[in-house]
């Protein structure tokens, strides 16, 4: 039987991760064989990962990374269990570092991405090993990828909570941050009219024709006063109508001049998913009894 040192312990713990005790346990089990012991470690995060598998994941970190050019930019979401964990060094790592991956490899959806190698492993494996390692579950849930003829912008917002990717035919950096912090704050829908979800723009004109009805205004003058609100509507869901919210004296059109915005995504943090709600006073009362 090897003898185990703690030097062995302390290099196999800067490798893997793993707790102290764990990686003293892995050693032990595997005669002092380091690769060994560092599949030892993972099997067992992978069984304690997904004990894990069915906990609601909404928290965690909205992440972009933009290449030194601006040609290409990336958005993704990552989630974990709770705020605690987000702000985790090691989360926030492994955040940045898929996000890199994304704008080098350009998977064509998450299955791809899941499936392709990052330092020797594939990426699913990563996030089951930060998932036994940090000690919630971790999963990765979508992101979007730009390459662009013009500029990529992005804006982070709270840390991560929003995330913002823009591609526009041209401006500057500053330019490409102002447009893309308008996205965070107003959530336009499209980026102009014609991009305005057809079913959606049905539904609030019906909406608003009863409104009109409900006021009692007469038939004949209800669709001029439908049209008349639609434009209203145009202007708070089209981005390029919206009043620009550093300057409520232009709108975005404004400020982009002869720039376009081609495209853009808005990413809020958990939204969509239906997150556990703690009754606080009841888990108190339950433990009392």
């Amino acid at each position: 039987m090897a003898k185990i040192t703690a030097a062995m312990v302390k290099e196999l713990r800067e490798t893997t991760g793993a707790g102290m005790m764990d990686c003293k346990k892995a050693l032990t089990a595997t005669d002092g064989d380091k690769a060994k012991a560092i599949d030892w470690l993972r099997e067992k995060g992978i069984s304690k990962a997904e004990k894990k598998a069915d906990r609601i994941a909404a928290e965690g970190a909205v992440a972009a990374y933009i290449s030194d050019d601006a040609k290409v930019g990336v958005l993704v979401e990552v989630n974990c269990e709770t705020d605690f964990a987000a702000g985790n060094e090691q989360f926030r790592a492994l955040v940045a570092k898929i996000a890199k991956h994304i704008a080098d490899t350009n998977p064509a959806d998450l299955d791809a991405l899941n499936n392709s190698e990052l330092d020797g492993k594939t990426v699913a494996a990563l996030i089951t090993e930060a998932t036994a390692t940090i000690g919630e579950k971790i999963s990765l849930r979508r992101f979007v990828r730009y390459q662009s003829e013009g500029r990529v912008a992005s804006y982070i917002h709270m840390g991560g909570k929003i995330g913002v990717l823009v591609d526009l035919t041209g401006g500057d950096e500053e330019l490409g941050k102002d447009v893309a912090m308008q996205i965070a704050a107003a959530a336009p829908a499209a980026i102009d009219r014609s991009g305005v979800d057809a079913a959606a723009l049905e539904h609030e004109k019906e909406v608003l024709r009863k409104q009109a009805l409900e006021e009692g205004k007469p038939e004949k003058i209800v669709e001029r006063m439908v049209e008349g609100r639609i434009n209203k509507y145009y202007k708070e869901v089209c981005l390029n109508e919206q009043i620009f919210v550093k300057d409520s004296d232009k709108t975005v059109k404004d400020i982009l001049g002869d720039v376009k915005v081609t495209a853009f995504t808005r990413y809020q943090l958990g939204e969509g998913i239906e997150k556990k709600q703690e009754n606080f006073a009841a888990e108190v009362a339950a433990q009392m009894k």
